[in-house]
């Protein structure tokens, strides 16, 4: 489907719920004011630099919520233990120079109990953590997870450049 015809489709969409008749009239109507609004003030056409791989995307997600459970168990054991829990700010290189990219893999970071995102170095392609609950010097295993996750991020998302570009 072009992305003219999405937006024409979700504007009519949007047209009949505002008037909140789903009649032929009302849907018909919704379209012809899409179709001026589309001919007046037309959008320019835009790449996010996301491409959908279903098998990838399996992988990822099956990976992503294994790593929700065990971050999950990690952050409540270092909840109920008494003591404060380790914790760690580590900068990790990336290997990607997709903005897309990058964004996608910090959003999953940030969604993972125990870790965040402080800051974020794109054109160094640098990312600093806090870390919650890996006891001891955990830096090199860090880096080793978000580099795997990087890998997945980008096999279930990236564009064939940016793919090459992990090697």
């Amino acid at each position: 489907m072009s992305p003219r015809l999405a937006l024409i489709g979700w504007l009519t969409l949007v047209w009949v719920m505002l008037w909140g008749d789903p009649s032929a009239g009302t849907a018909l109507g919704g379209i012809a004011a899409a179709l001026v609004v589309t001919w007046l003030l037309p959008l320019p056409v835009l790449d996010p630099g996301i491409r959908l791989r279903p098998v990838a995307l399996a992988r990822f997600v099956a990976w992503f919520g294994w790593d929700m459970v065990l971050s999950t168990a990690r952050v409540v054991w270092w909840v109920i233990r008494p003591g404060p829990p380790p914790t760690l700010l580590v900068r990790v290189e990336l290997r990607t120079s997709s903005e897309s990219m990058i964004a996608l893999i910090m959003a999953a970071l940030a969604n993972v109990p125990g870790s965040i995102v402080v800051d974020a170095y794109v054109a160094e392609r640098c990312l600093l953590l806090h870390v919650l609950g890996l006891p001891g010097d955990a830096a090199e295993a860090v880096r080793a997870h978000v580099a795997g996750l990087e890998s997945r991020v980008v096999a279930a998302f990236g564009t064939r450049p940016d793919r090459e570009e992990l090697g």
